[in-house]
């Protein structure tokens, strides 16, 4: 039997990184090698320029199987930008057998009515079909509907989408370089494997990736996704108003934007780079608790928001967040240890070991090989993409296995 090697391509606006691993039977996870360049042909999430994303990309995986020592065949790849979103369906069906059990089969209609039931999604594509809870005659169900007996099964389910044209276009960029795409996962949801604890997900809390040029934002609660949103606009949107604010050539800018908070020899208009930074910040995180308020969660989520992406880095977040949100708050670090579902996780070469652990840049590709392990080590109940292999049995196994103590 043959290695089993995984593939991670995380393709942002400003970098694409890949790590390459291999999943050992006992669960444990070897990373062999990592690649990384500067994108090109990406902006905001999306393909803009196929052929100079697909030549950055195939670069970053020369680099990754050349540290690996292996041939790279097949990948798995995260999607993000401004089309990412997710929407609630419910969906209600007469249980089929005579004696009212439920089994499998009425599961699946219950969620495929849900999925009938959706508003007008023209020109979108469902990345990920999420039951969320289930209920009989009514009654919520606190544990597993199937083999339960009833007349009515209704499903609430949560469906994660982006643009059909930005899905095919990442995925033809990527085949263009050489390899197959296995599965298309959303950006949010890898990086919460790598990122969050089981614990923050069972209480509820708030993901927040603040990239370069899109902020996504991620609520989880009682250990599920309950909605996913993503806003125009990064850390790349600061540089720029620095830049206009201050007057000065945008590679200043972000040097200024790198070293706010750090550097005490910035330039005399210290007040005025407070004031344009403040702004920008206090515009994200309004943004954050509008969407908050919408789903019902303003001030709710006792595991508070969980801050990650190369703007997290830049400045300190955490008590703009907690003042303006009413949550606690804290920049997210690589939690693997807390994650149930990875035993071990090793790094062959040595010297990258720092550099992936001590980078959030690189949560992404990571929680894509976590995800990527055994079907039953993954307690996220994600129903199959355009290109997964995912049954409807696995599916449903895996989420009542997160209700099960």
């Amino acid at each position: 039997m043959g290695r089993e090697i995984i593939t991670a391509v995380d393709a942002g606006s400003s970098m694409v990184r890949i790590i390459t691993a291999e999943q050992k039977k006992d669960g444990e996870l070897n990373i062999l090698g990592i690649g990384q360049k500067p994108s090109d042909g990406i902006r905001r999430g999306y393909v803009v320029n196929m052929e100079d994303a697909a030549r950055c990309i195939g670069n970053a995986l020369k680099s990754s199987e050349k540290m690996a020592g292996v041939s790279i065949k097949k990948v798995i790849i995260s999607i993000g930008g401004i089309s990412l979103g997710s929407i609630k369906s419910k969906g209600s069906v007469m249980i089929s057998r005579a004696d009212g059990e439920i089994i499998d089969y009425d599961i699946k209609r219950a969620i495929d009515q849900s999925e009938a039931n959706l508003p007008n999604i023209s020109n979108k594509h469902i990345i990920h079909t999420i039951p969320l809870s289930f209920k009989i005659d009514n009654n919520l169900v606190l544990g597993r509907p199937l083999g339960m007996k009833g007349v009515k099964l209704e499903v609430e389910t949560l469906f994660i989408t982006c643009l059909s044209q930005h899905l095919a276009d990442i995925i033809k960029t990527v085949e263009s370089a050489g390899v197959e795409v296995e599965d298309v996962i959303a950006m949010p949801l890898a990086m919460s494997y790598a990122v969050l604890t089981k614990y923050q997900k069972e209480a509820g809390c708030v993901l927040a990736n603040i990239g370069a040029s899109t902020i996504s934002i991620a609520v989880f609660e009682e250990g599920l996704p309950v909605s996913l949103e993503v806003f125009p606009f990064g850390s790349t949107s600061i540089t720029n108003d620095i830049a206009l604010g201050l007057q000065i050539p945008i590679d200043e800018a972000e040097r200024v934007k790198i070293d706010y908070g750090i550097d005490k020899t910035l330039p005399s208009s210290k007040r005025k780079l407070s004031d344009i930074i403040e702004a920008r910040l206090n515009d994200i995180f309004e943004l954050i608790e509008s969407h908050l308020k919408k789903i019902n969660r303003q001030g709710m989520l006792p595991g508070g928001i969980i801050l990650t992406g190369g703007g997290s880095n830049l400045f300190s977040l955490e008590e703009i967040a907690k003042m303006l949100l009413h949550l606690p708050a804290k920049i997210g670090t690589l939690s693997l240890k807390n994650n149930h579902s990875l035993k071990n996780i090793t790094v062959l070469p040595a010297n990258i070991k720092e550099q992936i652990f001590n980078d959030p840049g690189w949560s992404v590709a990571l929680g894509l090989c976590i995800m990527n392990l055994d079907e039953n080590s993954s307690d996220l109940p994600i129903q199959e993409t355009s290109r997964s292999k995912r049954k409807i049995r696995q599916t449903i196994g895996r989420w009542f296995r997160t209700l099960l103590p």
